[in-house]
């Protein structure tokens, strides 16, 4: 194999302006054959925000982060940036990496866990950008799943302490720790690991600070037909429940996501912290990785994996360093829905 010269970081992608909005959606959507007025009441999350989504930003951030830190310790090698459904897009990017002369590029994907949506469909994306691009397209290698490096578990651990510390000191020990993470369908869980891996991301967060405090798992950011089942409960269904119990303090942790983007700034931000005001609860979010400096070593950690071949493979718990299985590894539902 050519040794590897450069860096290719993949993300979701967001519109940056109000006319971006649709077109986006349309793109996230596409082969699901979904009108545009169901887009158009979508689109309407991005539209308060006006048009824009932070994601891009803090693409170029964590990529900007990424540089300095590979600047002072290596490998030194060149990034590309491409996203899956909106500009910069991965066929451009790979085109412009071609033409670059690039040949052999270590993929930074910014989703920490396995299924479909989460893993497979941007190894599709990028093979796609591939056949397209066509002869001498750069080979593009995906790092592995990253739930359980310390640098993503430790900065999770510290953002949530820092949310923790919002409650008087009586509080603390009573409050209820809920993390979240992106639903998806029943049946693309039922091929992968990613409640697996989440339960054992939140877990050892909780093993970082008080083991004893009470915690949860729970979903947000549903979408598709109200018949089809999907992960729950339901972020706001379960502040309804943990109100009814008298748990009234509760520190959400988006423990599904690297930064506050659209899912966190509307679906946690704007709907459950309304929830939860409505019910006169006391809540506080922790902030997600975003470019916290132990995280972006960790980024240049899983790239040396590759670039290294004896790079050591840091991984917390009890599920190991966890390695895309190709073609055996979350294969697509038999309706899946884009997240």
């Amino acid at each position: 194999m050519e040794a590897f010269d450069s860096i290719l970081v993949v993300s979701f992608g967001g519109p940056e302006k109000p006319d971006d909005v649709l077109p986006f959606l349309r793109n996230v959507t596409r082969g699901k054959d979904i009108p545009d007025d169901r887009l158009a009441a979508v689109g309407e999350h991005y539209l308060r925000f006006g048009g824009r989504s932070p994601i891009n930003d803090q693409a170029r951030e964590l990529i900007a982060a990424l540089a300095l830190e590979l600047e002072e310790h290596g490998p030194q090698l060149p990034i590309y940036w491409g996203n899956r459904n909106w500009n910069p897009m991965l066929t451009d990017t790979l085109r412009t990496m071609k033409a670059d002369g690039r040949r052999n590029a270590v993929a930074f994907v910014t989703s920490a866990y396995s299924s479909y949506s989460s893993c497979r469909q941007y190894r599709e994306d990028m093979a796609q950008a591939q056949e397209i691009v066509g002869v001498d397209a750069p080979q593009v290698t995906k790092v592995r799943q990253f739930f359980n490096h310390p640098g993503f578990i430790e900065p999770m651990a510290r953002n949530t302490q820092r949310a923790l510390d919002c409650f008087p000191e009586d509080v603390r020990g009573r409050v209820r720790v809920v993390f979240t993470a992106h639903s998806i369908p029943i049946s693309m869980a039922n091929t992968s690991r990613y409640e697996s891996q989440l339960q054992e991301a939140a877990a050892l967060v909780i093993e970082r600070l008080t083991p004893s405090l009470d915690w949860d798992l729970v979903y947000q950011s549903r979408s598709g037909p109200p018949q089809t089942p999907w992960l729950a409960p339901d972020i706001c269904d379960h502040l309804d429940a943990l109100n009814a119990t008298g748990s009234h303090d509760v520190v959400i942790v988006p423990i599904g996501f690297i930064s506050d983007h659209m899912e966190v700034l509307y679906d946690l931000d704007t709907e459950a912290l309304e929830k939860g005001a409505a019910l006169g609860m006391h809540i506080e979010r922790a902030s997600t990785v975003g470019t916290d400096p132990q995280f972006v070593s960790a980024v240049r950690d899983l790239i040396n994996e590759h670039v290294e071949m004896n790079a050591m493979r840091m991984a917390l718990g009890d599920l190991g360093p966890v390695t895309c299985l190709g073609e055996a590894c979350c294969p697509a539902p038999r309706a899946s829905v884009a997240t």
